[in-house]
């Protein structure tokens, strides 16, 4: 998958989830940045981010997320 498409498609499930239509998702960006990111909204992209793109999330794997640059590149993995 292409890198814009797959951070155009993971910054739409972001803006659904989030219910903030005009987030734009950065490689820096984490839940302290964005109001309403909280655990179970984390718990919601994480479900939704795997159904779209039809991959699993491991629980070490979403323990070492730091940022967006990381799960867009732990999906990019998964995806390829």
């Amino acid at each position: 998958m292409e890198d814009q498409k797959l951070r155009s498609d993971a910054q739409q499930i972001f803006r659904e989830i989030l219910n903030q239509p005009n987030l734009v998702i950065q490689d820096a960006l984490t839940a302290n940045d964005v109001s309403g990111w909280d655990s179970i909204s984390h718990m919601d992209l994480l479900v939704a981010l795997e159904d779209y793109f039809r991959i699993k999330f491991t629980t070490a794997e979403i323990s070492r997320l730091k940022n967006i640059g990381d799960l867009l590149s732990l999906i990019r993995q998964k995806v390829c």
